[in-house]
């Protein structure tokens, strides 16, 4: 508000006309101090910075658009028009474009650095105290405009020929690069219309915006059914190939399992085999084996219990039963002894065989499963 107190409508009672204004009368200016030093020819401005710089006092990197209190005054003048005489004799150049300084104090260090402006190339000049960061590129290679020489003006104003040449380039360039502004100027009729542009983007965006609203759903309801709680990622196009590969079939049918099952029965014992190593053992078996066949009401006629070395004796008495001896494709299974009468020969079943037979397991086939 310091800029308005030379220009309000407040006039003290000591105040004369004949002084002049209010800043005169009271001995101000209307930029108070920013014009501290207008008398030196140097005016107070902010200044903000043209590109990246590094200062050369402490080497830190000041960046693009930082703004500064720079002191501005005017060193020269840029020889921009020429003149001539009434002969059409060039007498001098004429001063139409001033040359301003900056100088500012850096605000990390105590270092000042000063920069320039160059009227001729549109860009401004480091003289001392900083360092460009340099990131100029030739306008002329990525189609930007091209500031026109002088010279160019002069020749293009005084020959006629070379004004003929000069226009056959520019209509070639036009030639090329129309199909461009055909494009632009489709984009512009695009968005001519305020208000249907608005309502159709603001349509796109409410779509967009319900179908993340429903994909949110279903990604909290699996989390929610599965207990989980980690982030899910969004479905890829190799993720759903990849799914519709798989198929959840078993690795066997109904009648292969069927087949398995008869071979293993068909590959299983019709005899229960009885750990004759241990007699109690064998007792506690035959105990058990009896009373399941008087539970069943199956009875059968008592036999002397024998023990498993019982049933390796060598000579066949009446009490044991006496088996044929087989032909000779089931000679491994059976050992063949004499009797005591050296005439007549007997089959004598193995250990665990014998003691199947003796505990009497030859019944039916229905007796398997005891």
């Amino acid at each position: 508000m310091g800029e308005r107190k030379g220009t309000n409508k407040y006039y003290p009672p000591d105040y004369d006309p004949k002084k002049g204004g209010l800043n005169k009368f009271q001995g101000t200016h209307a930029l108070r101090e920013r014009a501290r030093k207008l008398h030196l020819g140097i005016l107070i401005i902010r200044f903000e910075m043209p590109y990246n710089i590094w200062c050369e006092g402490c080497q830190s990197h000041i960046g693009m658009g930082v703004r500064y209190n720079a002191e501005k005054k005017k060193v020269g003048m840029y020889y921009s028009t020429p003149v001539y005489n009434a002969e059409k004799k060039k007498v001098g150049m004429y001063y139409s474009t001033p040359v301003y300084e900056f100088r500012m104090k850096c605000h990390l260090c105590d270092n000042h650095f000063e920069i320039r402006t160059d009227p001729g190339n549109l860009d401004y000049v480091i003289m001392n105290g900083a360092r460009r960061q340099e990131n100029r590129w030739d306008p002329t290679e990525n189609g930007q405009v091209v500031p026109d020489d002088k010279a160019v003006g002069r020749s293009l104003a005084s020959n006629a020929m070379f004004k003929l040449e000069h226009g056959a380039k520019d209509q070639g360039k036009l030639r090329t690069v129309k199909p461009t502004l055909a494009n632009l100027e489709g984009l512009q009729e695009r968005w001519k219309d305020d208000y249907l542009s608005n309502k159709i983007l603001r349509n796109h965006f409410r779509t967009k915006k319900k179908e993340l609203k429903a994909e949110e759903d279903r990604d909290s309801a699996f989390l929610q059914k599965n207990s989980l709680n980690i982030p899910l990622l969004k479905e890829s196009v190799d993720d759903v190939r990849i799914a519709g590969l798989i198929r959840l079939q078993p690795t066997q049918t109904s009648e292969e399992r069927q087949v398995e099952r008869r071979l293993q029965i068909e590959k299983k014992s019709k005899f229960p085999l009885i750990n004759d190593t241990n007699p109690k053992d064998y007792k506690e078996k035959l105990e058990k084996v009896q009373k399941q066949r008087t539970s069943l009401g199956i009875s059968f006629p008592p036999r002397r219990a024998l023990t498993p070395a019982a049933t390796t004796t060598s000579t066949a008495t009446p009490e044991s039963p006496v088996i044929p001896c087989p032909t000779s494709s089931h000679s491994s299974n059976t050992s063949t002894t004499e009797s005591s009468a050296g005439t007549n020969s007997v089959c004598v079943p193995n250990n665990k065989i014998g003691v199947s037979l003796v505990s009497g397991d030859y019944g039916s086939s229905s007796d398997e499963s005891l």
